[in-house]
């Protein structure tokens, strides 16, 4: 009678913390959905300060912006982590032309990439399509030496994951210059990386190799990649090019940290958050505005309902996400020379579209633990609770803190790269329930994890 007692006192307990559970994630998604901070916080941010590229003027006003609007709600601790981030700039807008064999002349959509040489003047040469960078590493010198290289590899429409055929194609952003610049090549342009036909150029971080002479890179819009590849395959083309960017010395930076302080074990951290940098085209709406936006807002809403956390619970804005990757590098080292212990983290860096789920970068057991999780949020229409990346930022905690789980916030992937790096990345294409819902999602996620970790 005594066992069977307890089997039913267990058994009781845990249908109450359900049920406890239930009850308090119903009221975060209240507070998000009807009560939410999330589509005006994010409204100012892309409005009043616009786009925020690691070094700019528009990055240090976003920083204290942030650190306003973080000390505006009231959390236990607010500060700046001093970093040193790239520093690159645009200079004067691109401007490219196709010079046909008759000498007419058309206008490209064209975006220096992110890291790229200026062209120091106009540079004009003959075009040679590729359609893999793979193609390219196999050509011939002859047939590239003097030219200017165009990489039409488009994204595979056929993956239902779009980051997957993002990531399938990526290479000719990140490694075109130097590929071509191997063969001799005078300069490299790419065909955007987006999923859409139509007029905008994406960005986007490039690399240059010592001992590989640096050459211009550069995107065009797909639309335009279309048109380009019909013009070289009706006839010899040129292209004819101007790009004024530079790089500078590296620049004095900072993320910004916002904390509730844990009240059993203060020193044991959850990290959430994601980059508050973003390219200079569009606003960086959904890449990462969205993202910093919906982790404030988690933090916004547990401090509301007057949630007391076991474990710290700390958002950061991370600086340099985009090209350099220094904020997230630098806050880990950061947190270890503090003796503290980072015991899981979370970041929200896939745009604000409607949740789906959460990855798990971890063992088989914190995998187990993520899927133990899913049946809470079924009422909320998620479903994608299983082993995947969790993101740039918090990459660096994991050779840091040995054995720390790793988890990314997985909304719909389907228009991310209609928008991504792109001047149509803009506050009016975030929409404001989508962008609510994933705030419900990732404060129900954090109150989760902090009460079973």
């Amino acid at each position: 009678m005594k066992i069977l007692s307890s089997i039913l006192l267990f058994i009781t307990l845990s249908v109450s913390a359900q049920n406890t559970d239930s009850l308090f994630i119903r009221s975060i998604y209240d507070q998000a959905l009807s009560e939410g901070k999330a589509y005006e916080d994010l409204r100012s941010l892309c409005k009043d300060i616009g786009a925020r590229l690691s070094g700019s003027a528009e990055a240090q006003m976003a920083i204290e912006w942030s650190k306003l609007k973080m000390e505006s709600y009231g959390f236990d601790k607010v500060y700046l982590q001093e970093i040193k981030v790239p520093h690159w700039e645009r200079g004067t807008k691109e401007s490219a032309w196709i010079r046909e064999k008759n000498g007419k002349l058309t206008s490209l959509n064209l975006l220096a990439l992110g890291g790229s040489i200026g062209t120091d003047g106009i540079l004009e040469g003959e075009i040679v399509e590729f359609t893999h960078l793979d193609e390219l590493k196999k050509a011939k010198r002859s047939e590239v030496e003097g030219k200017i290289v165009f990489l039409n590899q488009p994204m595979d429409e056929q993956q239902i994951n779009t980051f997957k055929a993002y990531g399938g194609c990526y290479a000719i952003r990140g490694n075109g210059a130097v590929e071509g610049a191997k063969l001799g090549a005078k300069a490299v342009i790419i065909r955007s990386l987006g999923m859409p036909i139509d007029d905008h150029p994406h960005t986007g971080s490039m690399h240059y190799e010592e001992d590989v002479p640096k050459i211009p890179a550069a995107a065009v819009s797909t639309k335009d990649a279309e048109m380009l590849s019909c013009k070289i395959k009706e006839g010899k083309s040129r292209l004819v090019l101007e790009m004024d960017c530079r790089s500078f010395p590296d620049a004095t930076s900072f993320n910004v940290i916002a904390e509730i302080t844990g009240k059993e074990n203060p020193n044991e951290i959850i990290t959430f958050g994601g980059h508050l940098d973003s390219w200079d085209t569009g606003e960086g709406a959904h890449d990462d505005g969205a993202g910093v936006i919906h982790c404030l807002e988690a933090l916004r809403i547990l401090k509301e309902l007057k949630y007391q956390p076991k474990h710290t619970l700390r958002v950061v804005f991370f600086m340099n996400e985009e090209n350099g990757n220094m904020g997230g590098k630098t806050y880990a080292t950061w947190s270890k020379e503090r003796g503290e212990n980072q015991i899981a983290a979370l970041e929200s860096d896939r745009g604000g579209f409607a949740p789906r789920g959460f990855n798990c970068d971890g063992t088989a057991e914190q995998i187990k633990l993520l899927e133990t999780l899913a049946f809470h949020f079924k009422p909320y229409e998620l479903h994608i609770f299983e082993k995947g990346y969790g993101g740039v930022d918090i990459g660096p905690l994991k050779t840091t803190f040995e054995g720390i789980p790793l988890f990314g916030f997985v909304p719909d992937s389907q228009r991310y790269f209609d928008f991504h790096h792109a001047p149509s990345d803009v506050f009016e294409n975030v929409n404001k329930r989508e962008l609510e819902l994933g705030c419900g999602a990732i404060g129900s996620f954090i109150y989760l994890l902090d009460k079973n970790l």
